[in-house]
């Protein structure tokens, strides 16, 4: 019987989380769920629930290898793959699926994004099995949310023909849609958010790569053929090479056989401030904090404050306030999306100290 891995992705930026998100300890790093756990614990923790601690990788950046060997104490070093450059994700799962492969040839492998929050994980270790069941016939599968609401944040999944009990063909994948379109995607029924998860075995991933996407197939033959002490220097030499692509672009619009497994399971990708707002524990006025805050007269607000330091909100409506030893951020809720143009002016400006 084939063995189970999973592939964590941990190399996002995160710049929508600043100030509390920075360049050496973005977005998966931070606690935003009401949790102790940090988004890249839990999903390591769950990962190892489904497949054996031992079998979980977590594909990083190289400059984020000390907070998540911090974060991460038990991770196996040899499971740690660290990313010279940010390449997007089909390098990313190119070279993790290569490394597995090694392990296993036929191995199952669930990759999964290291900055979700999922609420049931018992309904997510259904939807799992289901997806790896699926995947282990030979097709490329992905897991499609049940939508809440009509959210313009989030790419879709067009769901096609039943291929089993509850997988379906993919009928399209859609990027992500303004307010009408959204409201026609969730009303008809037929459309999942796109929760960023792909199942597959080893070996119909690698083919399904080098039929779209051969130089990232190379990379993944040169390194499994190249003797172990001198790996790192060909990482080094040639992955910031490959093409900066996602697998949604580069390979799974372009095959044929893909399959979506519908869940419903409290999952949120965490896109923002605003979302951290809404999975919090709130107050009966709608408020919800990190830290230590002081609420009079405010409603919706959320604040995250650093031990020590008690924000106080007067008679403030729908205001974000982020609090840190060098920045503060303060913003209405409805721009939650937009704290990446905060980080373009830092830019602009040269003001790169505080990213």
């Amino acid at each position: 019987m084939a063995q189970r891995f999973a592939i964590v992705m941990a190399g996002g930026s995160g710049t929508r989380f600043w100030p509390a998100s920075r360049a050496k300890r973005p977005k998966q790093f931070l606690q935003l769920a009401d949790s102790d756990e940090s988004l890249l614990q839990a999903t390591v923790r769950r990962a190892g629930a489904l497949v054996g601690k031992a079998n979980v990788l977590v594909v990083t950046n190289e400059r984020h290898e000390a907070a998540t060997r911090e974060q991460l104490p038990k991770l196996a070093l040899s499971n740690l793959l660290l990313e010279p450059d940010a390449r997007n994700t089909a390098p990313c799962i190119g070279w993790a699926t290569a490394v597995v492969q090694e392990r296993d040839r036929n191995a199952l492998i669930a990759v999964l994004p290291a900055d979700s929050h999922i609420a049931d994980e018992m309904a997510f270790g259904v939807t799992v099995e289901r997806a790896m069941i699926a995947a282990d016939s030979g097709i490329l599968v992905t897991v499609g949310v049940t939508p809440t609401r009509p959210e313009t944040g989030y790419g879709y999944v067009e769901t096609g023909a039943a291929i089993s009990d509850g997988v379906y063909r993919v009928g399209a994948f859609v990027e992500k849609p303004d307010l009408a379109r959204a409201e026609s995607y969730v009303a008809s029924g037929k459309y999942l958010w796109n929760s960023g998860m792909f199942f597959f075995r080893a070996d119909v991933m690698l083919a399904a790569i080098g039929r779209n996407l051969p130089a990232i197939r190379a990379f993944a033959n040169a390194l499994v053929t190249t003797a172990p002490k001198a790996r790192a220097a060909l990482i080094k030499e040639k992955f910031p090479e490959l093409p900066s692509i996602s697998i949604d672009y580069g390979v799974m619009e372009k095959e044929r056989e893909i399959a979506v497994v519908p869940g419903n399971f409290g999952w949120d990708d965490v896109g923002s401030f605003s979302a951290a707002w809404q999975l919090a524990e709130k107050d009966a006025d709608g408020n919800a904090a990190r830290g230590e805050a002081l609420f009079e007269g405010a409603r919706d607000c959320y604040v995250s404050a650093p031990e020590g330091k008690l924000v106080a909100m007067l008679g403030t409506t729908d205001l974000v306030v982020v609090d840190t030893a060098d920045a503060l951020l303060v913003m209405p809720r409805s721009r939650a999306q937009d704290v990446r143009k905060i980080i373009d002016a830092l830019n602009a400006t040269g003001r790169t100290r505080h990213l």
